[in-house]
């Protein structure tokens, strides 16, 4: 009975049970699957009733969710109230949003902020249109509790009396489908005594008006209260006196609330693994003649970088821009998105190459833009930053070329974000601190030296944490400076370097040749202590290297500590952590740990992280913007990135350094060859950089390429020697014939290329690389038995000798007396079982750069071996290396300029 009218009574505890239970279930399921799975449900409310907020906690914990509850003051504003909705819209912990408002304020503002993938409560527009044109979609809890207390409606008449607004609109929907004839009333309309007497089913907004007498409703009907908010519903039903009408919907809209929110978490979890993005391509209008890479860039609009962030599924608060085309991506995206599902893992490599390159990075970028822009597949391209040195110098940019090109290329070239200058500072400071060392060390007793190493401050003394750490190091378990001995005094201030083993030099990063050999210390202040060291270009420093193989802010602290600068006079090795400057290392390098986020030609996204050389270093862009693009992508996605130089160098490195610091398995390798330079193999004339190609190059010669096919079948077989399936990207020039393209793909395939394809993109943007894509999204299926070439804890000769031999095609090695000896003084020091980074020319298999074709036969001669100890590998020299380039006669930068008028720079190529 309610105020003296009969009414049905129902009792709701067996379908709250129910649903609580079901909801239960499907969760503990989720989190068995996902056991990493934190589900929070964030609840927004503006009233102090404290009831509603224990009923939705109760049901909550018994389903096993985490609710947040966000209580603004009575009379809180509707801006004040979307103002927390956004807050919560973009907080990656909340998967659920929820409300819990006086009636007044359910308005479309505030409902239609709530994103539709957060709404829990189904009352945004775009929940409710899916709803009205039945497409799959969240049913509001009030509705599907007043469905579910209904049961069977079919045929029936249902009156529904001052339901208002979304709620109306989803529950008349949802009756429709089951078959119900509904009609609407306002509570205080003329006609609503005869509508009442004619309704099988009533469903009252909130409480049924006082003045209505029992004589209006229809012996027999199903009355039901269906408030769309719990407040307006606990306060009329109250009013009535009657607790079993005040339970009417409550409860189970609560209940019905979380299995809400279940569901919402299952689509959230397959979203994240299957989620494709809301991406918009930028087109493009090939023109022919192909116009100069500054020209193709100029005549593009990129998209600001902030809606290409949002596109791919970037948060916020995660990206930190630069311009307007140009973005940080901050690494705790990596923990939001830790359940995900890691992406296919696509690696770019190629034959060994002639002066000129063969156009890996136009492949890369080719290949994505056809993946994500014409494929609609989920894919991002990581490269490498290149050094302003060669911009200027001889080389020009590297942001690919012709329609396949990153943009803006003039920023993509030059300062980028700073990464490289960050890397100069950090570097610099370490060869500064390091001469500063031996300058106070040869000029202070061991008190002298141990006062201003330690000082008193404000009359206090006390080891800073990495002078602790250096103690503990030494087995020197004090923490009082007073305490310490004479003898462990001098232990712990003099690092005694021997600064003919001095191996850290200073960088710049431009091509300055009269820098290779210089004299440090020939001031007066610094009291006769000069000693000759040199300059590396910035892209050379191991910290651009470490830049590159670290995996966190941590991992790249540890790193940095662990570079070895020098040995001491004992032979010892002395580290930038017994220098007292890693902490300040990684406050130097704190940004540039964050990759960069820029865009293709076609609007495609793009990392650019890190550029180690790839002779000294292993010459691939970064670990950390693979690992986070491969969670951006998704499962069914795409990573594509490069390895320096031809596959016998820049891929061989990169399964061996780079995958063991990573733990990343790559899914197929891209081979990118070139008719020019498989006719070169074939023994056509030099190709010169600079210089007209000889007729043989422009003209067809099928035996030449042919013949030079040898060089292409071996990259294949030192590919397959990591178990990983090959695609051979065949990038065509308008002098290639097509009996020349069909030749090479046929003897591609016949050499166990999984696929061989030409590409197009250079002239035709993704479109020209589709074949590709295609290619490549079959062969990421195929069995993939990836495995290292050697194993770390053979010796370093061993090691050597197997790279030399397996890849390269030498009968043996011979390491020079020096050589020998810096092996074994890193086996002494603990080294040995580090990954080989050999350094050898990248124009031929051997050693000798005119050695074209498959060379065999030959001795590997390994002039010297370095090691970078906090990137994390040794490196052999075969040959002399330069470090630092030089400019030619003709530099390029003759031809960069710029416009005062628009400021746009000129000349880039």
């Amino acid at each position: 009975m309610l105020g003296g009218f009969p009414f049905l009574k129902i009792c709701l505890s067996l379908f709250c049970s129910r649903v609580t239970e079901n909801a239960k279930n499907s969760l503990a399921s989720l989190k068995r699957e996902n056991p990493r799975l934190e589900p929070t449900l964030a609840i927004i409310q503006a009233h102090n009733d404290q009831s509603i907020q224990e009923t939705n906690k109760n049901f909550a914990k018994e389903v096993g969710l985490r609710v947040i509850h966000i209580c603004l003051p009575e009379g809180s504003t509707k801006n004040e109230i979307v103002g927390e909705i956004l807050r919560l819209n973009e907080d990656p912990n909340v998967q659920g949003l929820a409300l819990d408002l006086p009636e007044s304020l359910y308005s479309s503002k505030i409902l239609n902020a709530v994103k539709p993938e957060k709404d829990v409560d189904g009352l945004s527009s775009v929940n409710l249109g899916r709803l009205v044109h039945g497409d799959d979609c969240l049913v509001p809890p009030t509705v599907c509790a007043v469905m579910e207390l209904l049961g069977d409606i079919g045929g029936k008449k249902v009156l529904l009396v001052g339901v208002r607004g979304a709620e109306a609109a989803a529950l008349q929907s949802v009756l429709q489908r089951q078959g119900a004839t509904v009609l609407s009333c306002h509570c205080k309309a003329p006609q609503l005594q005869s509508e009442l007497g004619d309704a099988d089913t009533v469903v009252f907004g909130s409480a049924k008006p006082s003045d209505v007498p029992a004589s209006w409703i229809k012996p027999g009907a199903t009355v039901i209260y269906g408030a769309h908010d719990l407040l307006s519903e606990k306060h009329s039903c109250g009013q009535q006196n009657d607790p079993a009408a005040e339970k009417t919907v409550g409860s189970l809209a609560v209940a019905m609330r979380m299995q809400n929110m279940v569901k919402n978490l299952e689509r959230w979890i397959w979203s994240q693994k299957h989620r494709k993005w809301d991406f918009h391509r930028l087109k493009l209008q090939p023109l022919s003649p192909v116009p100069s890479d500054i020209e193709i860039s100029r005549a593009q609009s990129p998209k600001a970088v902030d809606v290409l962030a949002k596109e791919i599924g970037l948060l916020t608060d995660e990206i930190e821009i630069y311009g307007q085309t140009k973005a940080k991506v901050r690494l705790s995206l990596l923990e939001r998105l830790k359940d995900q599902p890691d992406g296919k893992y696509v690696l770019v490599a190629g034959i060994t190459p002639t002066p000129l390159g063969e156009g890996k990075s136009t492949v890369t970028v080719g290949l994505v833009q056809a993946l994500t822009a014409h494929l609609n597949i989920n894919s991002f391209a990581c490269l490498r930053q290149p050094s302003q040195g060669p911009t200027f110098g001889v080389k020009g940019g590297a942001a690919g070329g012709g329609y396949a090109q990153v943009i803006p290329m003039e920023e993509f070239n030059l300062h980028l974000t700073g990464d490289i200058h960050a890397i100069t500072a950090a570097n610099n400071l370490l060869a500064a601190a390091i001469d500063a060392r031996i300058l106070h060390e040869n000029s202070q007793s061991d008190k002298s030296l141990y006062n201003r190493l330690v000082p008193v401050v404000n009359g206090v003394r006390g080891f800073s944490p990495i002078q602790l750490a250096r103690l503990r190091r030494l087995g020197i378990n004090k923490t009082d400076p007073g305490t310490l001995t004479e003898e462990e005094i001098s232990k712990f201030a003099r690092l005694d370097i021997d600064p003919s083993t001095i191996t850290w030099q200073r960088v710049v990063d431009t091509n300055d040749r009269f820098l290779r050999k210089i004299t440090v210390g020939q001031g007066n202040t610094e009291k006769g202590f000069a000693r000759q060291a040199q300059f590396d270009i910035a892209v050379a420093s191991e910290i651009m290297a470490i830049l590159a193989l670290t995996t966190s802010l941590q991992d790249m602290k540890e790193r940095l500590g662990r570079v070895v600068v020098a040995n001491d006079k004992k032979g010892q090795p002395v580290t930038a952590e017994d220098l007292g400057v890693t902490g300040a290392l990684a406050v130097l390098m704190k940004d540039a740990i964050k990759p960069t986020l820029m865009q293709t030609l076609e609007g495609t996204p793009v990392f650019v992280h890190a550029g180690p050389f790839a002779n000294i270093a292993h010459g691939s862009s970064s670990v950390l913007a693979d690992k986070i693009a491969l969670k951006l992508v998704g499962e069914k996605g795409f990573v594509v990135t490069e390895a320096g130089f031809g596959a016998d160098i820049g891929m061989e490195k990169f399964f061996n350094i780079k995958c063991r610091a990573s733990g990343l398995v790559p899914s197929v390798v891209v081979l990118v060859a070139t008719v020019r330079a498989l006719k070169m193999h074939g023994g056509g004339p030099n190709v010169t950089a600079g210089a007209p190609l000889k007729k043989e190059y422009t003209e067809e010669n099928l035996q030449l390429v042919a013949d030079g096919c040898c060089n292409l079948q071996k990259q294949i077989q030192i590919a397959q020697l990591f178990g990983v399936p090959v695609v051979v990207a065949l990038n065509v020039f308008k002098t290639d014939s097509p009996a020349e393209i069909d030749l090479v793909c046929k003897i591609a395939k016949e050499s166990g290329a999984f696929d061989a394809v030409p590409c197009n993109h250079w002239s035709a943007g993704g479109k020209g690389a589709l074949k590709l894509a295609q290619a490549v999204e079959k062969a990421v299926n195929q069995k993939n038995s990836f495995k290292y070439l050697y194993n770390l804890e053979l010796p370093i000769a061993e090691k050597i000798r197997i790279i030399a031999q397996k890849v390269y095609g030498a009968q043996d090695i011979e390491l020079s007396p020096v050589a020998q000896s810096q092996v074994d003084r890193y086996t002494q020091q603990g080294f040995g079982n580090l990954p080989i980074c050999m350094a050898k020319t990248h124009l031929s298999l051997s050693h000798q750069p005119e050695r074209k074709g498959v060379p065999t036969g030959f001795i590997l001669p390994i002039s010297d071996v370095r090691a970078s100890i906090g990137a994390g590998f040794i490196y052999p020299l075969v040959g002399t290396m330069s470090t630092m380039p030089g400019l030619p006669t003709r530099s390029c930068f003759y031809d960069i300029d710029l416009d005062p008028v628009t400021e746009e720079v000129k000349g880039l190529f």
